[in-house]
């Protein structure tokens, strides 16, 4: 913490008052006297500008729909700062989850700003798919007079990058729309561009006549003090925390073939805040072995510091479909081009690395050309598994450690061989909050829960039990848990049975696939407890998944339905409508990768 000036005796203040003053101000931290000082400017703005405020507040309002359709929370998080923007420039902004919209209403609107988010391999984001369908089908209705502008989201990992933006852009204009500005197609790396594109985009749909945004006084009282539904986090992945790794354990037996870390990270900052449901970003170094096998593939030395770089600066293990077709293009290679065509590029990258490329195809390149391929190193996003009520200062992670063997490389995650071989207790790690507000304990503590996931996806329903002990919520819970044997991978095993034994945890369903000649997996449990299932939804409670989305989460959407459609006399569009429902109520919850 910087020191902070005394105020002078002949500051226009009594002696107790400037004594009262200077202990009040040594106690304050930089950012907190920034945000003083916006406060009592807003305030002198405001008793100074009040002709200029009334004029404003006297002309009509521009009405602006800001769309969002986000999966891990990135499109969310534009669209709030889009209305914080839009606000000042004198628009009537609504901010509204296409999980959550009316297609009807749309043709209403006059201006529409869209951030739309690409999940997987090309699909729209689980809650804004009923209205993209519908947007889609010959039913929607036209958009005459409806002006629009979309950004779109993705990862240049996958085949479809950005594909449902792009999708929803075009179907806008289809439908009538008036484009006002191109759609902008953006990677992980998305925030200055995103930034720039809203700013630009929100300037042209401003009337001629709306003045200076300067004479509108906007004083932000959150401050970063805390989490509201608009406010941002104080961390982010621009501006990260570094916390000290104060434990590192590989919960797994020894006789497991898996490496599953808890890792528990300690700050000293009350400003780091997070709420079980969040995550926890990570920004990780690349493995410096992983480095130099690059840069002898493309004959360079590391002595000027280039290995330092691609350690700690950029991406040195995705293998995208813009790498391919670059690389392919700076070496002259057709064979490396063609590798980024939709019907090669998910095979040949399904198990494969930056240094597989260089390595099967190796040429000399230059410092420049190198990282002109590479895009900056992405922060990684893990469920927290700890309630910050019941560690204070501390953030709890459950990282599953990534290796594979292939084409004769050993390979391995980023962030989780970074816990694994590269940090140790004592250590320091850079980490950051992504809200989610989408996944969290229920606001009425009498709710009850029904916890599923598998493997690591268990991470934060240890949050969320924590939470209610805590808090003393009365309602019930109940955790489906799923994994490969019960001697070697019952995750927190002990914290469970102590959960059971204080009162908190009121049921335990235990799924372990290899200990059986039958596979068992958590669906198989869930349909095994079905009219459980039933009565607890009955009593109003809140359904958890967590984990892998394209098997486990698939078949336990599926096993829920088909529970609902028991229930339904068999009837499974009843069931599936039921499912989206509590989905809308928010009692249908998923966080799935």
């Amino acid at each position: 913490m910087s020191a902070a000036p005394l105020l002078p005796k002949n500051a226009p203040f009594t002696a107790d008052d400037i004594k009262t003053l200077n202990s009040l101000v040594q106690r304050t931290t930089p950012l907190q006297r920034s945000w003083l000082s916006g406060f009592f400017a807003g305030i002198d703005a405001a008793g100074q500008g009040v002709g200029a405020q009334q004029a404003a507040s006297d002309r009509p309002k521009t009405p602006l729909t800001i769309l969002y359709a986000s999966e891990s929370g990135n499109a969310e998080t534009l669209a709030l700062k889009a209305k914080k923007l839009a606000q000042k420039q004198h628009f009537d902004a609504r901010v509204t989850d296409m999980a959550d919209a009316d297609l009807e209403l749309l043709g209403k609107a006059k201006n529409v700003l869209a951030y739309v988010a690409t999940y997987g391999e090309g699909d729209p984001p689980e809650r804004a798919a009923d209205f993209y369908a519908a947007m889609m089908s010959d039913a929607a209705p036209r958009l005459e007079g409806v002006k629009f502008a979309v950004l779109a989201l993705g990862d240049t990992a996958y085949v479809n990058f950005c594909q449902t933006g792009r999708e929803v852009d075009e179907r806008l204009e289809a439908l009538g729309g008036e484009r006002i500005a191109d759609r902008i197609d953006l990677d992980l790396d998305f925030k200055k561009a995103a930034a720039a594109w809203t700013e630009k985009a929100i300037g042209i749909l401003a009337p001629e006549d709306a003045g200076d945004p300067d004479t509108v006084v906007h004083v932000d009282f959150s401050g970063g003090f805390g989490l509201d539904d608009d406010a941002e986090p104080v961390y982010e992945e621009d501006n990260p925390l570094e916390a000290e790794i104060s434990e590192l354990i590989n919960l797994n037996g020894s006789g497991s073939s898996q490496e599953t870390l808890h890792v528990e990270l300690a700050f000293d900052d009350p400003q780091f805040v997070y709420k079980p449901g969040d995550a926890i970003g990570v920004l990780p170094s690349n493995d410096p072995a992983v480095a130099e096998q690059i840069l002898q593939s493309v004959g360079l030395s590391s002595d000027d510091g280039l290995r330092d770089e691609l350690v700690s600066k950029y991406d040195i293990t995705t293998l995208s479909r813009p790498v391919l077709k670059n690389y392919g293009a700076l070496i002259g290679n057709k064979a490396v081009e063609a590798l980024a065509e939709p019907d090669a590029l998910a095979a040949y990258t399904a198990d494969r690395q930056l240094m597989d490329l260089f390595g099967d195809h190796p040429e000399k390149l230059t410092k420049d050309q190198l990282i002109g391929l590479l895009r900056p190193l992405p922060g990684r996003l893990y469920s927290v598994a700890s309630s910050l009520k019941a560690h204070p200062g501390e953030a709890h992670l459950l990282i599953g450690t990534v290796r594979w063997h292939a084409h004769g490389r050993s390979h391995g995650g980023v962030t989780s061989t970074y816990f694994a071989d590269r940090r140790k207790r004592g250590d320091t790690a850079r980490i950051y909050v992504k809200p989610n507000r989408r996944f969290g304990v229920p606001d009425d503590p009498e709710r009850p829960m029904i916890m599923i996931g598998a493997g690591t996806g268990v991470a934060p329903y240890r949050g969320f039990v924590e939470e209610r002990m805590e808090t003393g919520a009365k309602g019930k819970n109940w955790l489906l848990f799923g994994e490969r044997n019960f001697t070697n991978d019952f995750l927190y095993q002990l914290e469970w049975q102590d959960f059971i034994e204080d009162g908190f945890l009121h049921r335990i369903d235990l799924a372990f696939s290899r200990d059986q000649p039958e596979k068992i997996y958590v669906q198989d449990r869930l349909w095994q407890a079905k009219d459980a299932v039933r009565d607890w939804i009955a009593d109003g409670a809140h359904i958890y998944v967590c984990g892998d989305e394209k098997h486990m989460a698939k078949d336990v959407d599926q096993t829920l339905i088909n529970i609902l459609a028991e229930g339904e006399g068999g009837d499974k569009e009843k069931a599936r409508t039921k499912l989206k429902e509590l989905s809308k109520a928010g009692r249908y919850q998923r966080d799935v990768y």
